[in-house]
């Protein structure tokens, strides 16, 4: 029977489903210590990860290693060049989670917008004592401009719900999506400095790189509308937090809602110090049909890509299908 890794706790029903094929090593603890992982891994077939960094040194660690199925959608914690010269499988979780991420991404943008959280710590801080005609103003959603960095599913599944909000969409992407998909989202696609100049709220859905490390950063800010607001459900790094912190003490932006951080689950401190930002651990896909949802297609990835169960051979979300059959090298 092959041997696996489950590298977090996750559902118990999907651990009883793993070792129906499987006989499984499950960490209910902490997150794994890079030298535990590799010592875990080293007699394994398989692996199910939740953002474990996997690279060039744990794969040589685990010579008998051929699938590690990741429970996200991102999965920048995997060194693929490494994962294609040992002919290691690696796959994802994409589509279950957008429109639960998506709604949150919204969620965040409004509270950022409207000062939920700032006015909330007010209140609880026993600070109310009557109505004003200019306490926490924010801005509008309806009617306003919507900027989307990142026109993949869940940046689509943001411009649907901006229809219900009468805004404007625009967009930033690497390439163009289709004219008909720009059609059915009513979407201006825009250079990544125009769209910041006119946007009203951006919205970072784009995946992390090293292209894509601080696509926000102090340039970025200095562009935006000072009543604009940035919203960040992508990754860690997709912004300059540092930079960010300076453009909200000093105005240069009105607020900032942010679900991810760079080097989370640590955060830079002086995000704390600042009243006009929302806070949120990485929990934009948290509901729990969701979280199942991911959990099982993780599982199902790596159940087929072991080839065994009913879909032997054939995994849903291979990242890289070329070394599928291949032997391990």
């Amino acid at each position: 029977m092959p041997k696996i890794l489950v590298a977090r706790p996750i559902f118990p029903d999907v651990i009883e489903r793993l070792k129906q094929y499987f006989d499984v090593d499950w960490n209910q603890g902490d997150v794994l210590a890079a030298d535990e992982l590799k010592r875990r891994l080293a007699d394994k077939d398989g692996a199910l990860t939740a953002g474990e960094p996997i690279d060039a040194g744990v794969l040589a660690a685990a010579p008998r290693l051929r699938v590690v199925s990741n429970m996200a959608v991102g999965y920048n914690n995997f060194d693929m060049a490494a994962f294609n010269a040992a002919n290691v499988l690696g796959t994802n979780t994409p589509d279950v989670l957008n429109e639960s991420t998506a709604d949150f991404g919204w969620a965040l943008m409004m509270a950022a917008a409207r000062r939920i959280a700032e006015s909330e710590h007010w209140l609880r801080a026993g600070k109310w004592q009557k109505w004003s005609y200019d306490g926490f103003l924010g801005s509008d959603l309806y009617g306003s401009t919507l900027g989307v960095i990142g026109m993949g599913r869940i940046g689509q599944a943001l411009a649907r719900r901006a229809k219900g909000f009468n805004m404007q969409v625009i967009y930033h992407n690497r390439s163009r999506v289709a004219p008909e998909i720009e059609a059915e989202l009513n979407a201006e696609y825009a250079s990544k400095q125009d769209l910041l100049r006119r946007a009203d709220h951006v919205v970072l859905v784009v995946p992390y790189s090293k292209e894509s490390h601080h696509t926000i950063g102090a340039a970025e800010f200095a562009l935006m509308k000072p009543t604009a607001t940035l919203t960040n459900i992508a990754r860690g790094g997709i912004v300059d937090d540092a930079a960010l912190v300076e453009a909200l003490r000093s105005k240069q932006i009105a607020a900032a809602g942010l679900d991810v951080f760079e080097g989370e689950p640590h955060l830079n401190p002086d995000l704390l110090s600042v009243p006009n930002v929302v806070l949120t651990p990485h929990i934009a896909s948290a509901t729990e049909a969701t979280r199942r949802a991911m959990a099982n297609l993780a599982a199902d990835n790596l159940i087929a890509g072991l080839g065994v169960g009913p879909r032997a051979g054939q995994p849903p979300n291979p990242i890289n299908p070329d070394v599928i059959g291949k032997a391990r090298s």
